[in-house]
Formats: C-alpha cells, structure tokens, sequence
C-alpha cells in the first residue's frame, strides 16, 4: 500500500507560480513512476505529468509543456509539481498518483492516489 498527500496548492494570480508536492509513504517509493493528474469542475481528470523511477524520463500534456516541471525527490519519498505562468484554465483539483510500472497517461492505469489539492488561478 502507498500513502499519498498532496500539498502546495492555493490561490495565485494569473502568471504567476506554485509548487505542488506529494509525499508518499509505505512501500518503497523509488520503484514507482509518479504522475500529476487535474481535474476542472465539470470535466474528467485529465494527464498533467509524468516522471520515471528513476527520475530519468518525464512526461508532459501539451497544456503544461514549457510551463510545468515535475521533479522527484526519492530521498525524501516526495514528487514535485512547479508551475509556473499559470493561467486561469490552470483551475483544478490536482492530483499525484502513483503505479509500479512504466509511465503512463491513462489515469485508469495508476495504482495510488492522493487526495488532491486544489488550485485556482484569478484573472
């Protein structure tokens, strides 16, 4: 089992940045890919980013391409979210998930997840 909790998510104006995390604790947080998901009100979740085991090959939706960075720490159990010009459609629910294979956008295929953490962007 994998306890996930997410963190860093607020009110910000448009352009400007949050970091999200997630802390993961249980079994061994270093074999598993990790991935940020959002959804909006009235929309399905949707694939944000993605990051390897090892931290080696990320992934991103094009919606958050140049702007969102993900990053993870195994040392400290903890998977990153930066973002950054933040936009107002950038409004949702975050969340971080985890599964013990290859990265993979669909969200059906991840194992874990967190809570979520909201983020609203104003115009």
């Amino acid at each position: 089992q994998v306890l996930l909790v997410e963190s860093g998510g607020g009110l910000v104006q448009a352009g400007g940045s949050l970091r999200l995390s997630c802390a993961a604790s249980g079994r061994t947080f270093s074999s598993f890919a990790m991935a940020w998901f959002r959804q909006a009100p009235g929309k399905e979740r949707e694939f944000v980013a993605a990051i390897s085991w090892s931290g080696g090959t990320t992934y991103y939706a094009d919606s958050a391409k140049g702007r969102f960075t993900i990053s993870r720490d195994n040392a400290k159990n903890t998977v990153y979210l930066q973002m950054n010009s933040l936009k107002p459609e950038d409004t949702a629910v975050y969340y971080c998930a985890a599964r013990g294979r290859t990265i993979v956008t669909a969200s059906s295929l991840y194992d874990y997840w967190g809570q979520g953490t909201q983020v609203t962007v104003s115009s």
